[in-house]
């Protein structure tokens, strides 16, 4: 029996449809998953077989062959394991009347061993594209709910194990579920007025956050540079529904997203140490990841110490501050991701005076 249930994946941060196309049929047992499916979702075979069993569903052995339309593009994530075990059941005949579901809704989620779905990165993308595709609505797990209901005019339905998705498959019964009907923005626990003097510092950072430009601050050690830069998000304008939703986005493509912080309603502040490495700052990876830069998209990147940085890093840095954007090609394609940043490095005076010193002597 062949059956055909929707997902999503994405390139870069940019999702697409993917059909879980599921064949069970008699034969000699075996499980294969084809598609270009990377390791977690190759590893998913176990989670699924265990889930299932412990849900109380008799697995009988049938040769089950798994395959990820479009099967030219790679996919990877864990998100991957719900719309198969689902498939699995219905091709087993566990469930009945599946029809308008799996035609109208996207699925994601993790499985863990005893049948409970998990949260999963990337799910955020899945209901903007489920939007975008004009579908009814996404199946997702509960612990994400709050970030996917961000999004407006589209149906969530959250699920805790296997057999919330069942109940809703034949019977339309959903979980109580709390959306969120505002978004609500969370302190910001440092502010400006912390700092007493340095007038001219602040006049310099309020021009700053009035026009969005980019500063280097020299000075120093224990001078308040540090403490400055990062009292520069207290000033800026709060975010618009727009660029939280862009924000989070990222963020939950990158694994960033937790129960504490779901959504992203403070503008960001990245500070990556000086001995991290170019493809973290501005992003890459044999499967392309946003970096620190990408990561601070909407809000500030502070680079201390910045004359210690690596010179490949200082120099990537060109592209992304004039664009606004940062393009990566790999084998996979080019991707590209945001980088509205407000830039602020800070270094010493000495460092600076014999890093000038040092090229006169040349």
């Amino acid at each position: 029996m062949l059956v055909r249930v929707l997902s999503s994946s994405y390139l870069g941060i940019e999702p697409f449809l993917v059909e879980v196309e599921v064949d069970v049929t008699n034969g000699l047992p075996i499980f294969n998953i084809v598609g270009l499916g990377d390791a977690t979702i190759s590893e998913s075979r176990d989670r699924i077989r265990s889930g299932i069993k412990n849900m109380g569903y008799l697995l009988e052995p049938r040769r089950i062959v798994v395959n990820l339309t479009p099967a030219n593009i790679r996919k990877r994530g864990s998100h991957f394991d719900l719309p198969i075990a689902i498939g699995i059941m219905i091709g087993m005949k566990f469930i009945s009347d599946y029809s308008g579901v799996l035609r109208d809704y996207i699925m994601m989620g993790e499985l863990s061993l005893t049948g409970e779905v998990r949260r999963a990165d990337g799910i955020i993308s899945g209901v903007l594209l489920a939007k975008s595709k004009g579908f009814k609505g996404v199946i997702i797990p509960e612990e994400n709910l709050e970030e996917a209901s961000i999004i407006k005019d589209i149906e969530i339905i959250p699920v805790k194990n296997l057999r919330d998705v069942v109940k809703f498959i034949e019977e339309g019964t959903i979980r109580s579920k709390r959306l969120v009907n505002s978004i609500k923005f969370s302190e910001n626990l440092l502010d400006m007025w912390d700092v007493k003097g340095q007038i001219r510092a602040k006049r310099a950072l309020e021009i700053v956050a009035a026009g969005g430009h980019n500063i280097i601050m020299i000075g120093a050690p224990g001078s308040g540079k540090s403490m400055l830069a990062k009292r520069l998000t207290s000033i800026l304008p709060p975010m618009s529904e727009k660029e939280i939703i862009e924000t989070t986005k990222i963020y939950s493509i990158a694994g960033e997203l937790s129960e504490r912080v779901p959504i992203i309603t403070n503008r960001p502040f990245r500070d990556p140490h000086h001995t991290s490495t170019a493809s973290s700052i501005i992003g890459g990876g044999r499967t392309p990841k946003p970096g620190e830069i990408s990561l601070a998209n909407n809000g500030v990147l502070f680079l201390d110490e910045f004359t210690e940085f690596d010179r490949v890093v200082i120099e990537s840095l060109r592209e992304p501050l004039e664009e606004k954007r940062i393009s990566i090609t790999r084998s996979l394609g080019k991707m590209e991701f945001p980088a509205k940043i407000i830039f602020i490095a800070a270094c010493n005076p000495c460092v600076l005076q014999q890093k000038k010193t040092h090229r006169l002597k040349l």
